[in-house]
């Protein structure tokens, strides 16, 4: 039976898995578990010129001059300690992303529009690690330079199990993780991977019976069915879809999962089942829990978040998602998206508010 060909993203990173990234993500394990057993003091630089091979044999020369050229000026504007200055550079890198000339550009680099996409997403989440990497370098000081260097930084960009997709691991924790030194047992590494593989296979065969027999995107890509519908039936199309998207993800986010506890890193949780949600803020918490910890340690706390007035609370609330949505691409339809969930998550903690007062509790 033919699958629904209607998500981008599944059948995307599906073709790249099967005919470049796992082998790649095979090569980084083959690497990772020889260096703890023979050299662990040297870990992270060697996992460190993996990643760069891995990123070069599948972007190019080009593609790894981009990032790299992306990580070497963040971290020069870094010298400066300023973190205005810091994310400035960082919406300006971004921005590069979607300058029509040079969208063009980059597209002769290669042969297939999938091979310039591959470029577009990794660099778009290398955004992000800079950014992290970035603005823990301001905060601290002088004398923990050693811990905050650049060797430290291209480690941290070109760790290959989160390099085209995430998930997002902020550089403070990255580097305490990488830098601890725990006793190796091969025997455990086999077990935690024999189990992981198994879970991933489970997932990998409900994904795809989902997209071979629910068929959610193509019904969602044609208006006939949907204005035939009933409020119900639209109701479970939703839900339908919602439950696939996490279930994608816990097997798009569950092999650099895996690869990470391999590494003898804690990788960020994967999802939470959406059936288990009933609030925007549980979903923004437990669903990508490595970009909710960036997004609250970068840019919510240090706007003031829920320690500020009213108005300082709803501002940084709404900067936070409008990150979200021009780091998404910026398209009118996520400015919308952004909004409702901005909107969501206020009403709920407005209600949270009224909720909490000694009045309403003795009333209710």
């Amino acid at each position: 039976m033919p699958q629904d060909p209607m998500d981008f993203e599944w059948s995307y990173w599906i073709e790249w898995g099967r005919e470049h990234i796992l082998w790649l993500l095979a090569g980084h394990l083959l690497v990772s578990q020889v260096s703890r057993l023979l050299v662990e003091k040297y870990k992270p630089w060697c996992l460190m010129v993996y990643g760069m091979v891995a990123c070069w044999s599948l972007l190019g020369i080009k593609g790894f001059a981009v990032i790299l050229s992306h990580a070497t000026i963040s971290f020069a504007v870094a010298q400066f300690r300023l973190s205005l200055l810091t994310w400035l550079c960082s919406l300006i890198l971004l921005s590069t992303l979607r300058i029509p000339a040079v969208e063009e550009a980059k597209r002769k680099w290669y042969d297939t529009e999938n091979e310039y996409y591959l470029l577009l997403f990794t660099v778009s989440v290398r955004c992000l690690f800079c950014t992290s990497f970035s603005l823990e370098y301001c905060w601290h000081g002088p004398a923990q330079k050693s811990s905050h260097s650049f060797p430290w930084m291209l480690a941290y960009v070109f760790y290959y199990p989160m390099f085209h997709n995430g998930p997002l691991m902020n550089f403070d924790e990255f580097s305490k993780q990488m830098r601890r030194q725990e006793a190796f047992s091969l025997k455990t590494n086999l077990s935690i991977l024999i189990v992981g593989i198994i879970r991933i296979f489970f997932w990998w065969c409900l994904a795809e019976l989902m997209i071979h027999l629910m068929y959610i995107h193509a019904l969602y890509s044609s208006a006939p069915p949907l204005e035939a519908a009933s409020y119900w039936a639209l109701g479970g199309l939703a839900l339908a879809q919602v439950l696939f998207f996490y279930v994608k993800y816990l097997v798009l986010y569950g092999v650099p999962a895996l690869l990470l506890q391999m590494d003898g890193l804690k990788p960020p949780a994967l999802p939470c089942c959406v059936s288990l949600m009933h609030s925007f803020t549980k979903m923004w918490r437990s669903f990508d829990v490595g970009l909710h910890r960036f997004l609250v340690r970068y840019i919510y706390v240090p706007m003031g978040g829920s320690q500020s007035s009213l108005l300082g609370t709803l501002f940084s609330t709404a900067l936070t998602f409008a990150f979200v949505s021009y780091w998404h691409g910026g398209q009118s339809y996520l400015w919308y998206w952004g909004a409702l969930n901005w909107l969501g998550v206020i009403v709920e903690n407005g209600v949270k508010r009224i909720l909490s007062i000694s009045l309403v509790q003795d009333l209710i």
